[in-house]
């Protein structure tokens, strides 16, 4: 069984940054696919960010050029490190996992995710 459990969430301003990880253990071949989705209220979830066997990555278009998804080398640590942040980037983010994806398949929700952590919730303000 998998375990994700997120931190590093909080509140800051417009431009801001803000730094969140993804703790994860169990098989390690049951999440060698890493993802973050957020949800804001009254909004569907969606991916933010995917790494694949610690190498591929992908991101949805909103976020590219100020997040950076990346892990640590012994792929129990998932980081997003989120810049320029902007009041429309306020939501809960959640770290998901899965054996195996293609990172913009993960995204796109082509592939589901198997596991799932409980969020961490990031708001900006303007």
């Amino acid at each position: 069984q998998v375990q994700l459990v997120e931190s590093g969430g909080g509140s800051v301003q417009a431009g801001g940054s803000l730094r969140l990880s993804c703790a994860a253990s169990g098989h390690i071949y049951s999440r060698k696919c890493m993802g973050w989705f957020r949800q804001a209220p009254g909004k569907e979830r969606e991916g933010v960010a995917a790494i694949y066997d610690g190498t591929n990555i992908a991101y949805t278009d909103s976020v590219k050029g100020r997040f950076t998804i990346s892990q640590d080398s012994s792929e129990t640590t998932v980081y997003l490190q989120m810049n320029s942040l902007k009041p429309e980037d306020s939501a809960v983010y959640y770290c998901a996992a899965r054996s195996w994806c293609t990172p913009e398949g993960a995204i796109t929700g082509t592939y589901t995710m198997n596991y799932w952590g409980k969020g961490t919730l990031v708001t900006i303000s303007s």
